[in-house]
């Protein structure tokens, strides 16, 4: 772990805190612990399952089918009669 010294400290109050590796030019941006832990549970894709949010789309899709007057005239547009 890296302590900081009191110049970092300073410099973390900036609305985005950077810190670059001189030896690598590599820019990384510091936050918090806390907002990491947030945004890499939001974009955790471990428990992601397809099919359930395909199955939430369909499930929306119905429903508003179900309440569109002029659906059935949506499905024959363009076809020959």
């Amino acid at each position: 772990m890296i302590e900081l010294t009191e110049q970092q400290r300073q410099d973390l109050s900036a609305p985005e805190p950077v810190a670059i590796d001189p030896l690598t030019r590599q820019t990384y941006v510091l936050i918090r612990r806390e907002a990491y832990e947030r945004l890499k549970a939001l974009l955790a894709l471990d428990d992601y399952d397809p099919d359930e949010g395909a199955s939430y789309i369909n499930e929306v899709m119905a429903e508003d089918d179900a309440k569109d007057p002029y659906l059935e005239s949506y499905q024959h547009y363009g076809k020959q009669a």
